[in-house]
């Protein structure tokens, strides 16, 4: 199953004809754009013209069945061509607006004829919007399948700058394992020439045998070793990494999922960089920030 982006954009165009069943048709042609930006929830938001905002239920419901996630915009307008900027009325049509106003003129004898635009008026907003609609709900259709093809190709290159993302933390990690041991080693070392400083400062250096002194600089090496040991955030780092993979191959909805493993990624990071206290641990430690805060940006946009 793809990855899903919620970002993308789509357009599609259909064409109708509208006309009295008496009269001539006229073409018209609708255009739906959809754009879709990241959120946590899924947010639709229509513009639709007033002549087809009986479609908004309809159009509601097909884009829920598509998308999950995400602020999404739907733009719907419809322009017809130059013929059917006035409509061409019909033989009925005129002829049963005649009776009209005749039989209205033998009520109210002060009522004014009808004049061109009002008959013209009159025999546009007589044309059934059934044709129109159909032809909105086809480019609708259209564009979000569209959509949903530009999502999921946006969703193929976010894996893919996340895979390289994951690998780079797995390179980083693999740095930061050994260097612990030459931490600690050097600063055994430190332990024991502070220790001999120390003593021969103090006039005192018969009075701790050399072995005594080295056992005491051990044991402050091994209490040091056990303050910056990294092992147990490197192993729970390893395996949110093995989740995001697995996650990233399955697909389908893990946007949520992978941002709340990137935030155990931070934190291990973190605790990874307080425990530090060498200049490459930090290193490490910063460029694993910077990698994970990277991700964090890109799982912003997956569904």
């Amino acid at each position: 199953m793809p990855v899903y982006s919620m970002t993308g954009y789509a357009t599609a165009s259909s064409g109708g004809r509208s006309g009295a069943d008496s009269g001539p048709a006229a073409t018209a042609a609708v255009t739906v754009e959809l754009r879709s930006v990241n959120g946590r929830f899924l947010d639709v938001a229509l513009r639709l013209p007033d002549e087809l905002r009986g479609l908004e239920p309809a159009l509601r419901e097909a884009i829920a069945g598509a998308f999950r996630r995400g602020k999404i915009e739907l733009r719907l307008t419809a322009g017809r061509d130059a013929d059917s900027g006035w409509p061409q009325p019909g033989t009925e049509q005129l002829h049963r607006l005649l009776q009209l106003e005749n039989q209205i003129q033998t009520w109210l004898p002060k009522a004014a004829p009808l004049s061109v635009h009002e008959v013209l008026t009159w025999c546009r907003g007589a044309v059934p919007a059934a044709p129109l609609d159909d032809a909105a709900l086809d480019a609708a259709r259209s564009a979000i399948a569209g959509l949903r093809d530009a999502r999921a190709r946006e969703g193929a290159r976010l894996v893919a700058v996340l895979a390289e993302r994951v690998a780079r933390l797995r390179t980083l990690a693999a740095q930061a394992a050994p260097l612990v041991p030459a931490v600690v080693g050097r600063q055994q070392q430190r332990f024991l020439e502070r220790w001999r400083d120390a003593l021969q400062a103090a006039g005192a250096t018969q009075t701790m045998s050399a072995e005594a002194l080295q056992e005491r600089a051990l044991n402050e090496a091994a209490a040091f070793a056990i303050r910056i040991d990294v092992a147990e955030e490197l192993a729970r780092l390893q395996a949110h990494l093995d989740e995001i993979e697995r996650l990233l191959a399955a697909g389908g909805e893990i946007g949520k999922r992978l941002d709340f493993l990137i935030q155990e990624l931070q934190r291990e990071a973190n605790t990874l960089g307080s425990k530090s206290s060498a200049l490459e641990l930090t290193t490490v430690a910063v460029e694993m920030k910077v990698a994970i805060e990277q991700m964090r940006e890109q799982v912003q946009n997956i569904e």
